[in-house]
């Protein structure tokens, strides 16, 4: 493997960005434990995460952070607000600001968090593209984010490419 790719193959100049949905974090009530967890499980990725933010479960906030970090960052992990609870928002914000989605790298995360808690099933979280940014939705729980991240990484840089119109098959 050559220097500049690490064991997932992933560049290590990607940029990423981080965006914890929660109310309680938001107001300083609660410590963010989810969001520093994705910004590590990235850095462990070879992405260097280049913004973190805390907004409230509220969809214009969501939406306005999702705009401005797609100009920042390719990546974009969300975590919180992906739930059936009344301000769980951030899907409908997610898919608000999104050129298209990508269906199959939600159900991904809900098939491999079934493996760990029948709980999976009620998270909402999708995967869109904005511009050439990609934008994910995990769960708010530290370890379900991460673990959801996890499920999907994989993907991530191929998806990358094919957003940069490197579509060549080998």
């Amino acid at each position: 493997m050559s220097s500049s790719t690490i064991e997932t193959g992933v560049p290590l100049l990607l940029t990423a960005a981080v965006v914890t949905v929660s109310d309680s974090c938001s107001r300083g009530e609660r410590v963010d434990i989810s969001g520093p967890a994705v910004a590590e499980a990235l850095g462990k990725s070879g992405f260097r995460v280049v913004a973190t933010r805390i907004v409230q479960d509220d969809s214009m906030q969501i939406q306005n952070a999702l705009v401005h970090l797609a100009l920042e960052a390719r990546f974009i992990v969300t975590t919180g607000g992906t739930g059936i609870a009344l301000r769980d928002v951030t899907p409908e914000a997610t898919e608000a600001i999104c050129d298209r989605l990508i269906d199959g790298v939600g159900e991904r995360m809900r098939n491999e968090g079934l493996k760990k808690t029948p709980f999976a099933a009620l998270s909402r979280g999708v995967c869109g593209v904005r511009g050439k940014t990609l934008i994910l939705n995990v769960p708010g729980s530290p370890s379900g984010a991460v673990e959801s991240l996890h499920a999907v990484m994989e993907l991530v840089p191929h998806a990358l490419n094919l957003l940069d119109g490197k579509t060549e098959h080998s």
